[in-house]
């Protein structure tokens, strides 16, 4: 610490803040109490680095110290939120009585205990840094949503909750059901002989995820699962405008590197996309005053996603969810998380029960890519054709479907998901992924992968 210009007073401050014990048995009053004790000592820890250089500008003192302040405040928040994990949920959702977003449970803890987890304004204010500048706010978002997670039952509500409908979709779902079609912006959607279909439109960044896709996308499949005369949904993505793949179709390039990179995809992002878009994909939607002790009761409808060019990263992760894929020949899959520094969503939960544990490691840590035309990614691709045919077969797959009733489609769903993934042991997993990608998000190796294996310098934002 010395070493970076700070004095006593920082390592005082560090030993104070490293000691800090939460003993006593959590309640309402012992929450609050220790909050007042934590808060004060981690505003003082970002007071501590506002007079550093931007974190890309540090030398090697100062950045040793300025991580050293941060996993002091961080490893502080965890243990605040381990013993207090219950009490805090509880207090924020009226003893378990409210559904409440991920996102809204953090800005209303932020408020309720000033100091444990960033303001929305905190977190506007570090959004306008590049990625390699920020200093990590959003860390102890993860810290907290991890130990919510980590607890049986509010773990389970917290998942639950985030199946509800998003507000934006329950208030357009008239609209969608009377004019059969959509545009929300990146996102399109159109609703035909009974099934409803999810167009991605992002062509500028090969119809890859960010921060501006991922609300409309959500969005769109809630449309899907509550019309009343669908039966399901199809994901397919739209032509683009990359010179090198100008007028073709895209899947999805997965996460877009350049916002990342920029530092415009927050943290949040990770823990909202699978824990409501893609856990929408695969479970549907918890009905209104949903019981977290109960079997999974949700509204859900099977999906068709149709490869065309390539799934990469989160577009291979949407794969893993749905029902059916077909893809053109010539089409590939691949999770590049290794060279992005990321955790890829739940790919890690869910790939290995298709291609085995062995061919996932490949995959997810050595950047194994998966051919649709070769027999490694038969688990993983339903059928494929030839690009000229390939509308044909989706629509025939569809009127398959439809046709057939769908009657048991939703039991097969939960039945199968009682031994593939029960709600538990998805809990457990995103409570795991809640810590672990919080600390990938705002590492510098992040930074490092995106500048080595994608020359992230030289892109135009």
């Amino acid at each position: 610490m010395s070493a970076a210009g700070f004095g006593a007073n920082a390592e005082a401050w560090r030993l104070r803040l490293s000691a800090l014990e939460f003993v006593d048995a959590s309640d309402n009053a012992s929450a609050a109490r220790d909050a007042q004790r934590l808060g004060p000592l981690v505003a003082q820890g970002w007071d501590f680095l506002e007079p550093l250089p931007l974190r890309s500008a540090r030398n090697a003192a100062e950045r040793a110290a300025g991580d050293l302040i941060v996993r002091t405040m961080a490893d502080a928040t965890l243990r605040f939120a381990r013993r207090h994990r219950e009490t805090t949920y509880r207090l924020l959702t009226d003893d378990l009585r409210l559904a409440v977003r991920a996102e809204e449970l953090l800005w209303r803890a932020a408020e309720r205990w000033p100091g444990l987890v960033p303001t929305r304004a905190e977190c506007a204010a570090e959004a306008r840094r590049m990625q390699k500048d920020k200093d990590g706010r959003e860390i102890a978002q993860g810290m907290l949503l991890s130990q919510w997670l980590a607890e049986p039952r509010i773990g389970r509500h917290l998942a639950l909750a985030m199946l509800r409908p998003t507000e934006e979709a329950v208030q357009r779902l008239d609209e969608f059901v009377a004019r059969g079609n959509l545009d929300l912006g990146p996102v399109h959607i159109e609703a035909r002989d009974g099934c409803g279909y999810l167009h991605f439109r992002h062509p500028r960044f090969l119809n890859a995820e960010d921060d501006e896709t991922l609300g409309p996308q959500e969005v769109a499949v809630d449309l899907i699962l509550m019309h009343p005369g669908l039966q399901m949904g199809v994901l397919r993505g739209d032509p683009v405008l990359h010179a090198k793949h100008a007028g073709r179709r895209v899947f999805s390039a997965g996460l877009n590197l350049t916002r990342l990179y920029r530092g415009e995809i927050p943290y949040l992002f990770y823990m909202l996309r699978d824990l409501g878009l893609v856990n929408k994909l695969y479970r549907g939607h918890t009905k209104a005053g949903f019981d977290a002790d109960e079997p999974e009761d949700t509204i859900e409808k099977p999906w068709l996603a149709v490869v065309e060019s390539f799934a990469i990263g989160g577009g291979c992760q949407l794969l893993l969810v749905v029902d059916s894929v077909i893809a053109e020949h010539g089409a590939w899959l691949s999770l590049p998380a290794r060279k992005e520094g990321i955790i890829p969503g739940a790919a890690n939960l869910r790939l290995p029960r298709f291609v085995g544990e062995a061919v996932a490691r490949q995959a997810i840590m050595f950047d194994r890519q998966f051919k649709v035309d070769e027999l490694a990614a038969a688990a993983l691709v339903s059928r494929v054709h030839p690009s000229a045919e390939i509308e044909a077969a989706m629509l025939e797959q569809v009127r398959q479907a439809v046709g057939s009733g769908m009657v048991s489609a939703s039991g097969n769903r939960k039945a199968l998901r009682v031994q593939t993934e029960p709600l538990d042991r998805f809990r457990e997993y995103m409570a795991l992924y809640a810590r672990e990608q919080a600390w990938c998000h705002l590492s510098p190796q992040l930074i490092a992968n995106l500048e080595r294996h994608w020359q992230a310098q030289s892109r135009q934002p």
